[in-house]
């Protein structure tokens, strides 16, 4: 899970298994509160999520800026490669 476009591909999966979305909902554009109906104990879900996939937490203070599936995907990509 290197790449954006893995990162948003498994974002994507994570979301319409953990929050029964749509697919063709997720994309990088939408906007996790008001598109996707995601409330802060879902968001803490997608936390725990992707600490599972990537053995990395991402800071709290960070995922407050996000609004974005895109925001969340950059700061994942950064998280990641951060150690690379």
């Amino acid at each position: 899970m290197q790449s954006r476009e893995d990162i948003f591909e498994t974002l994507r999966t994570a979301m319409v298994e953990l929050f029964e979305l749509e697919p063709e909902r997720v994309t990088l554009e939408a906007n996790l509160y008001q598109d996707l109906e995601i409330d802060s104990i879902d968001a803490v879900d997608l936390i725990d999520h992707i600490k599972r996939k990537t053995g990395k937490k991402i800071a709290a203070e960070e995922f407050k800026s996000v609004r974005t599936v895109g925001d969340v995907v950059e700061a994942v990509y950064r998280l990641v490669n951060a150690a690379a």
